[in-house]
């Protein structure tokens, strides 16, 4: 009886160690709260870098959020819901032109490009910009990136938005592509993966890129408080290294190893769907190589903001860009 009572008590404590143990392990880990704009395979990178351990690695937990909408994404970072946000450099220029006291600075960069395309209702074998003349364009949101990246390719062609063709944009964002494909519009400009998802199903035909046409912008990145940089510059330090190497890790592996690694993020997409938007967006080169916001860039996001009138005011790269420990962990 004393030999089964020992065994049972052995187990216990066994058991007890394990637990605290793991538990030991879970609060050595610094917690990062996340908010990302949208679900998005165009955020891949993030995705990897969680399911590959790099940001486990580095000592942090990651919290992510979906924050649905760059509105919702600064109020949560503005209120302290989120430490770091995962949204368009635009939305920083927005929040500061305001005269932030504490001003939302970008870090690290994530994606480089437009993450949008032009689809047409109908296949275009010999597609040219000039065929939207006197089309009825189902744009995006008035104010968002998406659409000033739009407008500006739509400029760079010759062609002006409010007056050549018949543009609508007074549709929400989750409902723009069901509003395609119950007959509104001739064309519509959608992210990945409805943009392959229509193809593959007959809806709609990928005619352009938005993203090879507007040039290298900052279009998604890391952006937290001038105050949380400047109390947890360690941890921002990490967060910027994980992103790195999840970058890294997605220029060094195929299309097919990304989607597997990032599927758990996406478990209603299927496979094969996910590997063709991640090649499409690689062959674009939409995910930045590295995290560093150059100064080219910031001022080709403010002059496409400029042109379609949402520039609220110019303001000065060095006042709402950081990029020390992208350029520490870059070498």
């Amino acid at each position: 009886m004393k030999h089964w009572v020992k065994a049972g008590f052995m187990i216990v404590l066994t058991c007890f160690l394990i637990l605290a143990l793991a538990a030991c392990g879970k609060e050595d880990l610094t917690k990062v709260r996340v908010a990302e704009v949208t679900r998005s395979i165009f955020y891949a990178p993030q995705y990897v870098a969680i399911e590959k351990g790099f940001f486990k690695d580095e000592g942090l937990n990651i919290d992510l959020q979906t924050t649905a909408g760059g509105d919702k994404t600064m109020t949560a970072l503005l209120s302290d819901g989120a430490d770091i946000a995962l949204v368009g450099s635009e939305t920083s220029i927005y929040v500061n032109a305001q005269g932030a006291n504490d001003p939302i600075i970008n870090f690290a960069q994530l994606t480089q490009t437009d993450g949008t395309f032009l689809v047409s209702r109908e296949k275009i074998d010999d597609f040219s910009w000039d065929m939207l003349k006197g089309s009825t364009f189902l744009g995006q949101r008035k104010g968002g990136m998406p659409q000033m990246a739009g407008e500006f390719v739509l400029k760079k062609h010759g062609i002006d938005p409010h007056n050549d063709l018949t543009l609508i944009q007074n549709i929400d964002f989750a409902n723009v592509a069901t509003a395609f494909a119950s007959g509104t519009g001739d064309y519509v400009q959608l992210f990945e993966p409805t943009a392959s998802l229509f193809e593959k199903e007959g809806k709609g035909h990928i005619a352009a890129s938005f993203g090879t046409e507007s040039g290298h912008i900052p279009y998604t990145t890391f952006m937290t408080k001038a105050s949380y940089i400047k109390d947890n510059s360690e941890t921002v330090e990490k967060f910027t290294r994980a992103v790195k190497k999840a970058q890294d890790w997605v220029q060094e592996h195929n299309s097919t190893e990304v989607a597997e690694a990032i599927q758990p993020f996406f478990e209603d997409t299927d496979l094969a769907l996910i590997s063709t938007v991640v090649d499409r967006y690689k062959a674009q080169g939409s995910f930045a190589t590295d995290p560093i916001l150059d100064e080219e860039e910031w001022n080709n996001l403010q002059n496409i903001m400029d042109a379609a009138g949402e520039l609220p005011s110019r303001l000065a790269y060095e006042d709402l860009v950081n990029t020390t420990f992208a350029e520490k962990v870059s070498k």
